[in-house]
């Protein structure tokens, strides 16, 4: 997945300027309305990505007393977890503009 590859959202929480923000737009909430769409389309991407992955590893036992631990399976958790979260990567997607949006109430108006 090319969003995880190549994010450089920070993992902590950071503080960012409204007018960057709101820049493109000329909005804040429009701007972050743009940004928590894009925020759970990251987030749907990721869980897909992360069920398809350890889906690999699972065997389907009826029996409770027997769990194994899977060294693959722990490395993959923890990748998963070290990854920034989704609303960091869309915050950092939206000021290297790399989201695309457009306005339809806009385009109703102009035609």
């Amino acid at each position: 997945m090319n969003t995880l590859k190549n994010t450089d959202a920070p993992i902590t929480t950071t503080t960012i300027d409204k007018n960057k923000i709101d820049e493109p737009t000329g909005n804040i909430y429009e701007a972050i309305s743009i940004i928590a769409k894009r925020a759970t389309q990251i987030n749907g991407d990721i869980k897909k990505e992360l069920l398809e992955k350890l889906d690999e590893f699972a065997t389907y036992n009826d029996s409770l007393e027997e769990i194994f631990e899977n060294k693959e399976q722990i490395e993959v958790s923890k990748f998963y977890e070290k990854l920034p979260k989704p609303h960091a990567m869309a915050v950092q997607e939206w000021l290297e503009g790399k989201i695309y949006h457009r306005n339809t109430e806009d385009e109703d108006i102009q035609q």
